[in-house]
């Protein structure tokens, strides 16, 4: 059995951070373990409180992971601030992890800012480097590179961009834009086209695509092959149509379990 660790804010309701996160090892047949940065005061409704652990308390924690069950990739979430991104740093450099993917939780998907801007800039500098692959959405890739995105042309620019910058492999996500992803990894582009489904439900999308995107590396997977698995899943999560909360309601994340188990 291969091992996940996520890096990560937790979700009381279970849709995003950790929770979808473990859930999404699960789907995937790997074993989960969770390094926790900030506990999260949200539901299907929307967040209205983030409690900040001490850079001390994830560095701890991920010694503790790493030294003891080490994974075999890791996902990145919710850094919350400089001090965080600092250890975070560190302990890649320290412990060399393979299939690292970052997820970009710089500005949601209706533009609110999630990350201060000194912390976005320190986020670039020191993680985006170290990650095998980032997973922006199209409002993050904006905001990294000054590039207005309006087409699939318009993404590919963005991502050569950051791809240039700093020289790790980019899914940038196109499902609020055009239902088409982009993933471009040494220097070659691929398109992911797919369909839109008109659900509400898509609550911890980006935690639930970058968890996947994680373990399909990890699982030997070519990360062309790795994107369109990872697109697949999060696609047929959505498609289950589970609708829980009053809200914006998760994705079914054990979908294939429930079809297997109703059968």
């Amino acid at each position: 059995m291969k091992t996940f660790l996520t890096i990560a804010g937790s979700d009381p309701s279970g849709g995003a951070g950790i929770g979808a996160d473990i859930k999404t090892a699960a789907a995937f047949g790997m074993y989960g373990m969770s390094v926790i940065t900030a506990v999260t005061i949200q539901n299907t409704l929307g967040i209205s409180g983030v409690y900040e652990f001490t850079a001390q308390m994830v560095r701890e924690q991920l010694d503790a992971v790493f030294s003891d069950i080490f994974p075999n990739c890791v996902k990145i979430g919710m850094c919350v601030n400089v001090d965080i991104i600092e250890v975070i740093a560190e302990q890649l450099d320290k412990y060399r992890p393979k299939n690292v993917v970052l997820d970009t939780i710089l500005i949601s998907s209706s533009g609110k800012k999630l990350l201060s801007d000194d912390a976005a800039s320190l986020m670039a500098q020191k993680l985006f480097p170290r990650a095998d692959i980032i997973t922006p959405n199209c409002p993050e890739a904006e905001f990294l590179t000054g590039i207005k995105i309006t087409s699939e042309a318009d993404m590919e620019s963005a991502a050569k961009s950051l791809y240039e910058k700093y020289g790790c492999g980019i899914l940038l996500k196109g499902g609020h834009l055009n239902g088409c992803d982009i993933l471009l990894y040494n220097g070659i582009t691929h398109f992911y086209p797919h369909t839109l489904f008109d659900n509400k439900n898509t609550h911890g999308t980006g935690c639930t695509l970058s968890s996947a995107l994680a373990c399909s590396l990890a699982l030997c997977k070519s990360p062309e092959q790795a994107a369109a698995y990872a697109i697949e899943y999060v696609t047929g999560a959505i498609a289950d149509g589970m609708n829980f909360g009053k809200g914006h309601g998760p994705l079914n994340h054990l979908y294939r379990l429930s079809s297997d188990l109703n059968e």
